[in-house]
């Protein structure tokens, strides 16, 4: 059984302040209308408020927090970065692993992620793998061609389980407006569980989850999540207000429900 899911990446936005007053609104508004266990919600605010968060959501809430970035090492002397144990003692339980904008921004390659996917798993945490392509790869016919790359780097030698996620989300949709067809992201997102289902078992490939993001908004989201192979989004801009994204959530928990 497949839970749909919402996940809202803030990326390099709000203060802390914002950033709680966004829980005060944002709980209240998503549970008026939906039960706990009907959509899983993760939020991935920028590193030093995964910590605050946690703390005013509680250890009982059903909200995760996550982190948009890990290290590859387990510890030592790396200025800057976090490891997986500093992300869990935060509270962070969900990590974003080869975001477009790492990738393409900051020059990751398909090898780097694959050792940070890599780090992720050895630190029992739960990965959400970004793959997909950029606008001339979809112009030159190479969308499969290309994710099926980003995917076989990073799982080569990993196990996969149904506690994994996987992220379709095309680069030339992200915080542009434009945003794929429903049959595209179907499509892509089909062709992602064929390929779990020949790469590791039809049984993993039955229980992963897998989003679709690319300028998703509460007017075009139940579009996608009726969608047989997509388990819910991934969700950028319009995650950052409370409004926006207790709406999209609740249209994906009424959906039709856990697959």
């Amino acid at each position: 059984m497949r839970i749909p899911c919402a996940y809202a990446n803030w990326k390099m936005h709000k203060t802390l302040p914002e950033a709680l007053e966004f829980i005060y609104e944002f709980v209240p508004a998503l549970f008026r209308d939906v039960k706990e266990g009907d959509v899983g919600v993760t939020i991935f605010p920028p590193a030093p408020y995964i910590w605050p968060i946690r703390q005013e959501l509680g250890d009982d809430s059903p909200i995760f927090i996550g982190s948009q970035n890990i290290y590859t090492e387990k510890e030592g002397a790396f200025t800057g970065e976090l490891s997986g144990n500093i992300l869990r003692s935060a509270g962070a339980s969900h990590i974003l692993v080869g975001h477009s904008e790492r990738r393409h921004k900051l020059d990751e390659s398909n090898e780097l992620v694959g050792r940070k996917l890599d780090r992720v798993i050895r630190d029992r945490l739960f990965p959400v793998l970004c793959v997909g392509e950029l606008l001339r790869d979809r112009e030159a016919g190479r969308t499969k061609e290309v994710v099926k790359e980003q995917l076989e780097a990073a799982w080569t030698g990993q196990e996969v389980t149904g506690g994994a996620i996987i992220a379709y989300e095309p680069v030339w949709a992200i915080g542009t407006g434009k945003n794929a067809e429903p049959r595209d992201a179907q499509e892509m997102c089909e062709y992602i569980r064929t390929w779990i289902a020949e790469y590791f078992t039809p049984e993993t490939a039955a229980s992963i989850r897998i989003l679709y993001g690319g300028s998703v908004n509460p007017e075009n989201i139940s579009q996608y999540a009726r969608l047989p192979d997509v388990d819910g989004a991934l969700v950028g801009g319009a995650s950052l207000d409370p409004g926006s994204f207790a709406a999209i959530a609740k249209a994906i928990a009424h959906s039709g429900g856990a697959r």
